[in-house]
């Protein structure tokens, strides 16, 4: 149970620290969308309910986990069914557009073989592609930070 509470958390933090899947699949953050809170709901319950270092002795407890992990799963299977079946469609021609250039712009960031002027130039044209159609998460913005700062200082 524990096992397949950290395989979720797993697969959800891929959303959280990989740029390109985010984008190609933004309903994962989109807290406006029902399914994503529901699964953000259940995931903070469930991290609640997890025992620290054993299984708890009260089986009312450990049943409770049990439901909530069970909850947590299934609402991200859920919610990222749903992210990937709609993928982009939500936004208009336009945005959709921005986001591809987002996506072409944060490549050449990341791209060792581009100048450093050019990584810099890229990432900041990003940022203001994605300014106001996507709300990165905290986590995704410092590994895409981390990673492109490695990249320029290399």
């Amino acid at each position: 149970l524990m096992a397949q509470h950290a395989d979720t958390d797993g697969r959800w933090l891929t959303y959280e620290i990989d740029w390109a899947k985010l984008l190609d699949f933004p309903l994962m953050t989109d807290m406006r969308d029902p399914l994503t809170s529901e699964f953000h709901r259940a995931r903070r319950r469930a991290d609640l309910l997890r025992p620290d270092d054993e299984i708890p002795v009260d089986r009312a407890a450990q049943l409770e986990y049990r439901d909530a992990v069970h909850e947590y799963v299934s609402a991200f299977d859920i919610a990222e069914a749903e992210a990937i079946r709609r993928r982009r469609s939500d936004f208009s021609a336009t945005d959709q557009d921005r986001l591809a250039r987002a996506q072409n712009l944060l490549r050449l960031a990341s791209d060792p073989g581009a100048t450093t002027s050019e990584r810099q130039t890229a990432y900041s044209r990003a940022r203001g592609e994605l300014a106001g159609l996507i709300a990165l998460p905290a986590a995704t913005v410092a590994s895409l930070e981390r990673g492109i700062a490695g990249e320029l200082e290399a």
